[in-house]
């Protein structure tokens, strides 16, 4: 299985900023020091080009964005202060969905993007800590390389997938599903083609009945060939913006199901981590980590299977 990173390539943060940016670079490290390290394929994620980025934003915004002129609202609503650095990060991380897109479809199972899951960056501005969005770019990618014609974005971060229902929103081809917590940013959400509103501090077992009739209902109304799947961290009950109260192991039969469902479906899926932001860091590299080793697990039985016939 392959794993696309970005971590080597800086976003340099103020002190203090709330942004765990270190999960990224810990992530690696624990599969680095784990038995995925020899099972699975690490390499540097390729930058996005600038073609690639415009299958879903605005050439201006991208052009904009790449020369640091972006008005101070605009950064303030990203939440990073630009740099070049900054703009090298963002396309580094689209860059890996694109190629975990394309492995995943390649092998007819799963790959992973070490970071990406950037929802909230729409056609043509940016927001909460997103610059581009990478599952959006990546479809694009694949259905102009003619590799897939449709897709559906199963969003399981804690905050709606706006910038991605906003993009896809006269997209008949791309099926978006957001599962998040209602009161919660973005305080003015858009529309997806199913999104599902979550009480705040549901916990695991209302999750998982809520996932379950999502899945089913997505499988009933689309017909998709194709998965991006963003797997946040930050429905956890020690998340500090999340305000849900799923436990790790709740998180696990969460990844388990979304797995099964692309098993049952025979789809390949590309994984993005999404959103996390536990004070304890560490916290948020076990959920990750944990669905890292989930998605090999998946893989092996898809690959497997395929060996087989």
């Amino acid at each position: 299985m392959e794993l696309f990173f970005s971590d080597t390539f800086e976003l340099p943060l103020p002190v203090g900023h709330r942004f765990p940016m270190s999960k990224y670079r810990l992530l690696r490290d624990r599969i680095v020091a784990s038995a995925l390290h020899d099972r699975c394929r690490l390499q540097v994620a390729p930058a996005a080009t600038n073609d690639e980025l415009a299958l879903a934003h605005c050439r201006d915004y991208i052009r904009r964005v790449q020369a640091g002129e972006l008005s101070d609202l605009e950064i303030r609503r990203i939440g990073f202060p630009w740099s070049l650095k900054m703009v090298e990060r963002s396309r580094r991380s689209s860059g890996a969905s694109i190629a975990a897109a394309k492995s995943a479809v390649r092998t007819g199972s799963v790959a992973v993007n070490l970071a990406g899951g950037t929802h909230h960056a729409s056609r043509a501005v940016g927001g909460g800590y997103c610059v581009f969005n990478d599952a959006c770019v990546a479809i694009r990618v694949l259905q102009r390389d003619g590799l897939i014609s449709r897709a559906v974005i199963v969003d399981l971060d804690v905050h709606q997938g706006n910038g991605s229902a906003d993009i896809c929103q006269d997209d008949s081809s791309i099926f978006t599903c957001s599962l998040h917590c209602d009161k919660n940013y973005p305080f003015l959400k858009a529309h997806s083609d199913l999104d599902v509103a979550l009480p705040e501090g549901i916990d695991d077992e209302g999750y998982l009945r809520a996932l379950d009739q999502t899945l089913a209902q997505i499988a009933e109304v689309f017909a998709p060939q194709f998965v991006f799947y963003l797997a946040g961290a930050d429905p956890y009950l020690g998340d500090r913006l999340g305000r849900m109260r799923l436990t790790k192991h709740g998180l696990e039969r969460r990844d388990r199901r979304v797995f099964d469902w692309c098993w049952s479906q025979g789809l390949p899926v590309a994984v993005a981590m999404a959103g996390g932001y536990s004070p304890n860091v560490a916290d948020i590299v076990d959920i990750h980590f944990q669905t890292v080793q989930l998605a090999y697990d998946h893989f092996r039985r898809m690959t497997t299977v395929a060996a087989q016939d």
